[in-house]
């Protein structure tokens, strides 16, 4: 094996099933024998952004119900309440990335506190106004912070992100992928538990055999999260 492995996760802070798989993520990425990268892919970002109308808030309902059956995360549904709410994942993909510009080992720990405070919390992580607060805890200048979200270099950077998610053929998230041996393998598409990351990095970094599932996934054909 040529250098260390490095997992990539690919997911958004808005999606759904991304929140339910937080827990498993962060014990993936504790791991001393593999690295851990957040690429940001971009779900409802911008023009892709959606109207909370009456099917979509019924859809999302639906999604957040399962995903709390299978994975135990919290989701405060009162936030599908809102009215003229568009339902646009820019801002937090944004934040993540400038998270990432300044402090990169913070990436994972915020990207889930963004998507604790949006899906427990009931925190609107589209509104700007939100972030001052959502970065206590964090060794950052909120000032500096929030300047380089606004600026066009913040955007570019989540742009950047979108764009290498579907370099890598990334169709829906999350999606975890491996970069060993100069080659990447697919390790899930869609939601799975500790075991099975468990078992995929037990072959590839340790070769030992794997039992390999897809489960839920956020699409971007879809716009289903």
């Amino acid at each position: 094996m040529n250098g260390k492995p490095e997992v990539i996760y690919v997911g958004d802070p808005m999606c759904s099933w991304c929140w339910g798989m937080a827990p498993v993520l962060h014990h993936v990425a504790g791991r001393d024998d593999v690295g851990f990268r957040v690429v940001v892919g971009g779900l409802r970002p911008g023009p892709s952004a959606q109207p909370l109308d009456d099917s979509l808030r019924a859809m999302l309902a639906h999604h957040w119900e399962k995903v709390a059956e299978v994975s135990g995360q919290l989701f405060d549904t009162d936030v599908l309440a809102r009215e003229g709410w568009i339902y646009d994942t820019e801002m937090p993909a944004i934040a993540v990335t400038t998270m990432r510009h300044h402090a990169p080992a913070e990436t994972l720990r915020f990207f889930t506190d963004l998507q604790r405070a949006f899906y427990s919390d009931g925190v609107d992580i589209t509104d700007r106004r939100a972030y001052p607060q959502l970065l206590d805890g964090y060794d950052v200048e909120p000032g500096e912070f929030l300047a380089q979200m606004a600026s066009p270099d913040g955007r570019t950077r989540a742009w950047q992100d979108f764009a290498e998610a579907r370099r890598l053929g990334v169709q829906g998230f999350p999606t975890v992928l491996l970069e060993v041996d100069g080659g990447t393998q697919v390790l899930s598409r869609g939601y799975a538990d500790r075991s099975h990351f468990d078992d995929q990095l037990g072959y590839w970094v340790e070769g030992r055999l794997p039992d390999a599932a897809d489960a839920g996934t956020c699409s971007l054909d879809t716009g289903v999260c």
